[in-house]
């Protein structure tokens, strides 16, 4: 079984569970909104995407920060996940985030999409 995310209890009062492509979709989540240095036992999980998004912009950070959360995402769910395209857009006070990916393990294509509010 795995856990769902974020954790919570389902409706018999017992933890969450989730189907394994749901469970993939959650990891990629993490991995996407986890900065360097937050978990304890792995102080390189992450992509650093909420510290990148306020950098001064243009077509070039863009570009930076897609490549870097590619990357983040190759190196922690590169195992289960090939990662086709990542897209990242700041709108005023929302981050939203587009992958693309293959599930390996089913060869299922998916495209997720995430949105996350910021503030500095």
């Amino acid at each position: 079984m795995n856990l769902d995310y974020p954790l919570r209890v389902d409706g018999r009062g017992r933890t969450a569970g989730t189907s394994d492509d749901d469970h993939v979709r959650d990891l990629v989540e993490q991995v996407l909104f986890t900065a360097p240095g937050e978990r304890v036992n792995r102080p390189t999980f992450g992509s650093g995407l909420l510290d990148l998004v306020f950098a001064p912009g243009g077509d070039a950070l863009a570009a930076a920060t897609e490549f870097t959360v590619q990357g983040a995402l190759q190196q922690w769910l590169g195992d289960l996940i090939q990662v086709e395209a990542v897209q990242v857009q700041a709108v005023d006070a929302e981050l939203h985030v587009t992958v693309q990916y293959v599930i390996r393990r089913s060869q299922q294509r998916t495209v997720e999409s995430f949105l996350r509010q910021v503030s500095r």
